[in-house]
């Protein structure tokens, strides 16, 4: 893929009223339901505690666990698949297809089969594949992408989506979310009644006992997962969880910091295919565990903690930039701080350079994450090993900006030339200053007021007010 222009992208994302509105209005809704869900449980802090130690050693011998995990899943009657990258795992899961006759296949929500474009290596093999998610499968019809981990089609109004299902469907158009959400219901149902093979997700895999588990509301991963006769799972290595009694701890955390719910609508703990005595499930169980990069991660003791994440979406829904551009604008599968964090370095620095910079380090995100990752000390390692990269070409702006921090933390360091400088500075920009701000800078610093203002400096400073409080308190 072309490298990632972020900074092109959010200025058009800017410029789209709708788009705001709707990431405005969906990710408030998310932050209240998550506040109230989390006020509920007096233990909090400690279940975040809890469940970065879990991660934390996991992830420390995560080859060991991935081991143990294969075995209890053969032990169970399935058939565990490795993927060194997202063109393996494709190969792997449409070659399971075809040698099994395969012709229609069901997915249910799963950013890991977004990152190894499966459904365009299922069309390449000629094999029909359908999103049963409800935003999803709006995505789908629309030849669109997902913009938000859990909401994919956040980014959809209701009257786009109407003109969706009345073009596509040959029918009217429908006002009523619930309306179109039947028809989609009943357009899917038969897609699941004739389908051959079952892709789903993991949300957790627990090493001891060979369980994957997927959560959802909707109900379409249960049936994707249990109607057709083979079912096929696709996992991020991280995944991995050593414990059954961990999963208390984590499907706690995740529904609230993802919908705001208790506990999710469908929680489902799948071992295997289905047993003789059993009246559903599939013939045939195949887990595919996907690097893809994440070995890379796992080698770097600074952004380790990256791969802690369990996809809830929550920094998502808290970060200022992230409420304003939308998903789109991270130009890959993940968006975001998880995206600013983790797609760099899956896809490699040189691809997406930008992203650890879209982020103003106001560290929201690392506040609501479940499992604490640090998101701010991710970031500015990621950047400075940008700095250090020297294959990387950077721009005038960026050049400018390194001086500029030279020259600074220079002035910094000697406060007599800091508060000379200050009250020249309080008089030059006179002209350009008005109602408390500056709207005009001049080039390079240009490129900041045209899109924001800058407050005006004050013609006392801090040094000085705070002295003379301090005197009159004496």
């Amino acid at each position: 893929m072309n490298n990632i222009d972020f900074l092109q992208n959010a200025e058009i994302s800017l410029l789209n009223d709708k788009l705001r509105n709707s990431l405005k209005n969906t990710t408030n809704r998310f932050r209240s339901a998550r506040a109230g869900a989390v006020s509920e449980v007096e233990n909090w802090q400690s279940l975040r505690d809890t469940a970065r130690n879990i991660k934390k050693e996991t992830i420390s011998e995560l080859d060991n666990y991935l081991l143990q995990l294969e075995q209890s899943v053969r032990d169970a009657g399935g058939e565990v698949h490795w993927a060194r990258d997202a063109e393996e795992a494709a190969y792997i899961i449409t070659k399971l297809a075809s040698v099994n006759g395969v012709k229609t296949v069901v997915k249910s929500k799963s950013m890991a089969t977004e990152e190894i474009e499966l459904n365009k290596a299922f069309e390449r093999s000629g094999i029909r594949s359908i999103e049963t998610d409800l935003g999803e499968y709006v995505l789908q019809l629309s030849e669109d992408k997902p913009s938000h981990i859990i909401a994919p089609a956040i980014h959809k109004t209701k009257d786009e989506i109407s003109e969706l299902f009345s073009v596509k469907f040959g029918i009217p158009r429908h006002d009523e979310p619930e309306i179109l959400t039947a028809i989609a219901r009943n357009k899917l149902r038969n897609e699941f009644l004739q389908s051959d093979m079952g892709v789903s997700g993991v949300n957790f895999a627990v090493a001891e006992t060979g369980t994957i588990v997927i959560v959802e509301n909707e109900g379409n991963a249960r049936m994707s997962t249990t109607v057709p006769k083979i079912h096929v799972a696709l996992m991020g290595i991280e995944k991995i969880i050593p414990k059954f009694e961990h999963l208390s701890v984590f499907l706690s955390l995740l529904a609230r910091s993802a919908t705001g719910q208790k506990s999710s609508t469908y929680v489902s703990f799948i071992s295997g295919p289905r047993r003789e005595n059993e009246i559903d499930g599939p013939e045939q169980f195949h887990l595919v565990l996907l690097d893809n990069g994440r070995t890379n991660i796992l080698a770097s003791e600074e952004t380790r903690e990256s791969l802690y994440c369990i996809r809830c979406g929550a920094c998502l829904n808290i970060c200022p930039v992230y409420r304003q551009v939308g998903g789109h604008t991270y130009g890959w599968v993940y968006s975001g701080p998880i995206g600013a964090v983790i797609t760099p370095q899956l896809l490699g620095i040189e691809k997406a350079h930008q992203l650890p910079y879209a982020s103003s380090l106001c560290g929201a995100c690392k506040d609501v994450c479940p499992v604490k990752i640090d998101f701010p000390k991710v970031l500015l390692e990621l950047r400075k090993n940008i700095k250090e990269n020297s294959t990387l070409q950077h721009d005038i702006h960026e050049r400018i900006e390194g001086f500029s921090f030279r020259v600074w933390k220079y002035i910094m360091k000697h406060p007599s030339l800091y508060r000379l400088l200050n009250r020249i500075a309080y008089y030059v920009q006179k002209p350009l200053s008005g109602k408390g701000y500056l709207s005009r800078l001049p080039y390079p610093l240009s490129a900041w007021t045209e899109d924001r203002d800058f407050p005006v400096i004050a013609r006392k400073q801090f040094r000085e007010i705070w002295r003379e409080k301090k005197e009159d308190h004496e």
